[in-house]
C-alpha cells in the first residue's frame, strides 16, 4: 500500500497531466464578424489613441518627375496659344490707333483736294448760342437795336449789336471765328482783319456786351446810343468802313 504522502503525489501528478493536456488543445477559431466587432470596441474606446496623420520628408524621384515629351507638347501649344490671344489684341490696338490717326488727319487730307478749301471755309451759323447768319439779322442793325434801346431794353440792344458784328466780321470781313470762340478770342482774330478804328469800336461793344450778359452791370443809355450810330460806320456789310 502507498503511504498517504505517495497518495498525494501521485494525485498531483494526475492533475499536473490533465491540465497539460487541457493546454494542448486548441482555442476555437474566431469569425470574421467576431473579429470585427472587437476591432470596432477597440476603436470606440476613448483611452485608446486615435489615427494620427504624419508627413515623411524624401528624396525627389527626378525619373518620375521628368517632364514627358507629351507634356511639351502641350506646353507649346499652350504658349502658341497665348501668344495668337496676344496678337489678336495687338492688331485690335494698331487698327484702332490707325482710324483715330486717319479721322485726325482727314480735315487735312481734305483739304489736299478740290473739295477741301470749300469744307475749311464754311462758316458757323452759331457763336455759342447767338445765331450770326445773315439772313437771321435786320438789314439795318444799329436802327433795329436803337428800337430796343428806345423801349427800355438795353440788353436786348447790345445783343443785337454784338451777334451783327460777328455776323459782319465773319462773313464781311473773312474773320476764321468759330463755334466755340470767346468774345477776347474773336477781339484777338479780328485784329489782323481790322484797321484801328473799327477794331477799338469792336473791343467798346464787346465790353459793353460782357458788363451786360456776365457782370449783370448797367451800361449808360448814350454809351449804347453811340453804338448803335457807330455800327454801319465801323462794321459795314461789304467788309469795307464807310
Amino acid at each position: 500500500m502507498l503511504s498517504r504522502e505517495g497518495a498525494m503525489l501521485a494525485a498531483l501528478l494526475c492533475l499536473a497531466a490533465s491540465d497539460a493536456g487541457a493546454q494542448a488543445v486548441a482555442p476555437p477559431a474566431m469569425s470574421a464578424s467576431a473579429v470585427h466587432a472587437a476591432a470596432s470596441v477597440v476603436r470606440a474606446d476613448p483611452l485608446l489613441p486615435g489615427l494620427e496623420t504624419a508627413k515623411v520628408l524624401r528624396f525627389k524621384d527626378k525619373e518620375k518627375d521628368k517632364p514627358t515629351e507629351q507634356d511639351d507638347v502641350r506646353w507649346w501649344l499652350d504658349l502658341i496659344g497665348n501668344l495668337s490671344a496676344g496678337m489678336r489684341v495687338a492688331i485690335w490696338l494698331v487698327g484702332a490707333g490707325l482710324l483715330i490717326w486717319v479721322l485726325l488727319r482727314l480735315r487735312d487730307w481734305l483739304g489736299r483736294g478740290s473739295g477741301g478749301a470749300a469744307l475749311q471755309a464754311l462758316p458757323p451759323t452759331h457763336v455759342g448760342t447767338l445765331d450770326i447768319r445773315p439772313e437771321s439779322l435786320p438789314a439795318d442793325i444799329g436802327a433795329a437795336a436803337r428800337s430796343l434801346l428806345s423801349r427800355g431794353e438795353e440788353r436786348a440792344a447790345l445783343s443785337l449789336l454784338y451777334r451783327g458784328a460777328l455776323s459782319r466780321l465773319v462773313h464781311g470781313h473773312g474773320v476764321p471765328i468759330r463755334a466755340a470762340s470767346t468774345e477776347r478770342e474773336c477781339l484777338t482774330l479780328a485784329a489782323p482783319r481790322l484797321t484801328p478804328a473799327p477794331h477799338a469800336y469792336l473791343a467798346q461793344l464787346v465790353g459793353a456786351w460782357q458788363s451786360v450778359a456776365y457782370a449783370r452791370r448797367q451800361v449808360p443809355a448814350d454809351v449804347i446810343e453811340a453804338l448803335c450810330q457807330g455800327f454801319d460806320g465801323h462794321l459795314p456789310a461789304s467788309g469795307v468802313p464807310a
